[in-house]
């Protein structure tokens, strides 16, 4: 009791500023990193872990030839995992609070992992699904990425060919997203070959909505699902099937990586992690455990973790320690020999002694995991869930049998450590962030729909943000607006992405900022359908989206200090102004 209760104190007020490697490894010469985490799939997703319902050979291979952690625990949800990963610290220090409306962007002045490998001479790429935050400096070509492929946003509404970005500038998606995403990291991989590389690729699946090529698609239609979720919660088969055959796709892809590192020569000069970032985005087979994603219970939040190494840590190895997304860091870097400071102590260990070598006092430690007002804490044996009972999770993955009653030191020792970890990591004050415009280091900024706010008749696509656009748009009167701050001054050309019917042309179009504005008449049409639910398995949830067009609107210059960035229709000649999606910001001076 009383190791516990030290840990908890110790883990409260861990210091990590001047951080060295914990194991001198001769091999460990700057090698090159590929950090895999999937989006909404469970521990059980993958035939490694049990499950018949589906075969995941090459993300298998990477735990048959490497090492794999029993007791890998993450966040519920995605932009905390995310945030985690990335700096070594709980998402409660770092103020986020949301998976959207800018509450999924950590706090600026924190070190993340790419700053650390950046410093040291690596490139640095990622490729996928942000989740961060979506202009600068939250984005991730401020936060230590060389290169950046892919969406900022929380999901995205189609997984074909769709609108994304490269390095801030707009661009059109190539063929299905997950297999664009890999195909960029091959062309890394080539370009990179020679010098060290730190690749991070956030994969957006099996995150609805539901789409997945056929020839995956076609493996699940007549197939039954033989392991079934235990719970009392009713599983969708269908949903199911669609979760897998995506899951399949994302194996085929993990195996397209690891092919392109023996092609190149470099698979034992290469370290590849795979995780995911929550729980199952549906009630399936999850070995048994409760809990899904949102669920700081077992299930929310236990994740899948393989490392391989080939021919520097062991193959085959099984790790029965418990585990935290915030380990990533302190351990990679630990790995690769690299000596860093960080800005802010993290809370992460380095597991490199579980990796290396046998560790048979390894020291006890808690983990927490926090979502919607619930906290769970995981020690070794025992989860106390957020109603703070308590679960021997060795017998007991379901939580069906609350052991309070035996062992109430345990139990009391818990919700001490809860509660100090509470009040040391939740911010004090509510958070006051504007979305940020004007670093003098990045062309791009982004203002989209999903972090606008809309007055008057207009309306959201979808009550879900993060893919949305704005339509209805009828009045004069009508505006959207951002809560910006101009961090220096500068001149920008403002790009404007919207559709408008054909009756509605020469809708006349102001944006300003703290009495700076530009006008612009809009007289090209531009009306496609809406896409997506030709692709999808399962009725989505999400908004559907359509294609956008371009428009340069003109030169804006802006001043530095805050105030509200304001979109306005001066002038509707028809029923309806537009549908808008996305103003760009390219600064000019």
């Amino acid at each position: 009791m009383k190791v516990l209760l030290l840990f908890s104190i110790l883990l409260l007020t861990n210091s990590c500023k001047d951080v060295k490697p914990h194991y001198d490894n001769p091999k460990a010469t700057k090698p090159n990193i590929i950090v895999i985490i999937t989006d909404d799939q469970g521990w059980g997703d993958l035939s490694f872990n049990g499950n018949t319902n589906l075969n995941t050979p090459y993300i298998d291979a990477l735990a048959n030839n490497g090492v794999h952690f029993e007791n890998f625990f993450v966040q519920p949800v995605c932009s905390p995992t995310r945030a985690e990963l990335l700096t070594g610290r709980y998402y409660t220090r770092m103020g986020v609070y949301d998976t959207s409306a800018g509450g999924e962007r950590f706090n600026l002045g924190e070190t993340t992992i790419a700053d650390i490998f950046k410093k040291e001479g690596y490139y640095t790429a990622a490729y996928g699904k942000w989740h961060s935050g979506s202009q600068p400096p939250y984005h991730p070509n401020a936060r230590g990425f060389d290169d950046y492929y892919g969406f900022t946003s929380g999901h995205w509404g189609n997984y074909f060919s769709p609108m994304l970005e490269h390095n801030g500038a707009i661009v059109k998606g190539n063929g299905f997203l997950v297999d664009d995403l890999t195909d960029k990291s091959i062309d890394f991989m080539k370009k990179h070959q020679n010098k060290p590389f730190f690749l991070y690729l956030p994969l957006n699946t099996p995150h609805s909505p539901m789409q997945v090529p056929n020839v995956y698609w076609n493996r699940f239609t007549e197939k039954e699902v033989v392991l079934e979720y235990q719970g009392e919660e009713k599983e969708d088969p269908l949903f199911t099937k669609a979760a897998l055959a995506m899951v399949e796709n994302i194996d085929f892809n993990v195996g397209r990586i690891i092919k392109q590192l023996q092609v190149l020569n470099l698979e034992e000069n290469t370290i590849v992690i795979f995780m995911s970032d929550n729980g199952p985005n549906s009630w399936r087979w999850n070995g048994g455990m409760r809990g899904r994603k949102g669920s700081t219970d077992e299930g929310g939040v236990r994740s899948p973790l393989f490392m391989q190494w080939k021919n520097n840590i062991p193959k085959g190895k099984k790790v029965s320690q418990i585990a935290s997304a915030i380990d990533i860091l302190p351990t990679l870097a630990s790995l690769a020999n690299l000596k860093y400071t960080t800005k802010k102590p993290i809370d992460g260990l380095d597991l490199s002694p579980l990796l290396l070598k046998e560790e048979n006092d390894w020291k006890q430690r808690l983990i927490f995991s926090h979502w919607n007002n619930k906290t769970s804490v995981r020690s070794q044996q025992y989860r106390l869930d957020h109603e703070n009972r308590l679960y021997n999770m060795k017998t007991d993955l379901g939580q069906t049998n609350d052991v309070s009653g035996h062992f109430q030191k345990i139990k009391d020792s818990l919700i001490k450590a809860k509660h100090d970890w509470l009040a040391t990591t939740l911010p004090k004050k509510k958070l006051d962030r504007p979305y940020l415009i004007g670093h003098p280091d990045f062309a791009f900024t982004p203002f989209p729909a999903r972090d606008g706010i809309a007055h008057g008749q207009i309306e959201r696509s979808n009550r879900w943000p993060n893919d949305s656009f704005f339509s209805n748009w009828k009045s004069e009167k009508d505006s959207i607006t951002w809560d910006v701050e101009v961090l220096t001054d500068g001149t920008f050309e403002v790009e404007l992405f919207y559709t408008m019917t054909e009756e509605n042309r020469g809708v006349t179009i102001e944006l300003f900022h703290n009495k700076k504005k530009l006008v612009k008449k809009i007289n090209k049409p531009f009306d496609p359908p809406l896409v997506g639910a030709e692709n999808d398995r399962y009725p989505r949830e999400e908004s559907y989206v359509k294609e956008f067009n371009s428009l340069i609107l003109g030169e804006l210059e802006l001043k530095k200090g805050r105030g509200a960035l304001v979109l306005k229709a001066i002038e509707i000649p028809g029923n309806q102004a537009i549908d808008f999606r996305l103003l760009n910001f390219k600064r000019l001076k």
